[in-house]
């Protein structure tokens, strides 16, 4: 395995590495200073609530992409089977693990083919963009309401909210318009055609930019997180 390895990493080319190498470091940066917050880590409830929306949270915001392309008339995440809320066909690794350590992360992209929708494309691809983080948004607003009913006991009530932080916060950081986030499929399907090599960037820095605002800039997503989750509390009355 480790020939393996060795063989392609001497393919890369010399920018590839000097990628790889910031994304690694980036990475190992923002695991550090997790870390050392500890306040996350020495909260079981948290935990609960972080082990929930990998469950329950990411699956839902898959299976709304899924259900929205198939609504529209593409039978892909059929095939494919991701037209399901079974955890195992949606979870990603990286993404599961950013969860844990940032507060907001992803799942395996459904995939899903455009030519077959039966709507006007530009429409569908918005559609099927912002069904995973509405999905999102619901779940926190559901739980809210059930946080303000619940009473006790308070670790539930602090679980619920949680909960519900933890969702809006997917919901902020999908709509990012990097790639390969939700965002930035709504981005490019309302840029014009002379644009074209605005999103030739994003696509292939996307990921560098990416870990970029979430080591770097994270009140980027934080600040609107607490925004937006507020507004969800007027909503639910809590």
């Amino acid at each position: 395995m480790f020939d393996s390895l060795r063989y392609r990493w001497k393919t890369l080319t010399q920018g590839q590495k000097i990628f790889i190498g910031a994304l690694g470091a980036l990475v190992l940066m923002g695991m550090l200073v997790s870390l050392g917050g500890g306040g996350r880590w020495n909260n079981p409830v948290w935990l609960l609530a972080a082990a929930s929306c990998l469950l329950l949270a990411l699956p839902v915001h898959e299976f709304a992409h899924a259900f929205m392309a198939v609504s529209l008339g593409d039978s892909t995440p059929r095939t494919q089977g991701r037209y399901t809320l079974n955890p195992l066909r949606h979870l990603d690794p990286i993404g599961a693990l950013m969860l844990l350590l940032a507060g907001f992360g992803w799942a395996r992209p459904v995939e899903w083919n455009p030519r077959n929708i039966t709507v006007d494309l530009r429409r569908g691809v918005i559609q099927v963009a912002l069904a995973g983080p509405v999905s999102n948004l619901l779940l926190a607003l559901l739980s809210l309401w059930l946080a303000r009913w619940a009473g006790n006991p308070p670790w539930l009530v602090f679980f619920l909210n949680a909960f519900a932080h933890i969702n809006v916060s997917l919901f902020v950081f999908n709509l990012l318009p990097i790639p390969p986030l939700d965002g930035s499929h709504v981005l490019f399907a309302l840029l014009p055609r002379t644009q074209l090599r605005l999103q030739l960037f994003l696509q292939q820095y996307g990921m560098l930019l990416l870990f970029v605002v979430i080591f770097l800039m994270p009140q980027l997503i934080r600040t609107p997180t607490l925004l937006v989750l507020n507004l969800l509390r007027l909503m639910a009355g809590s």
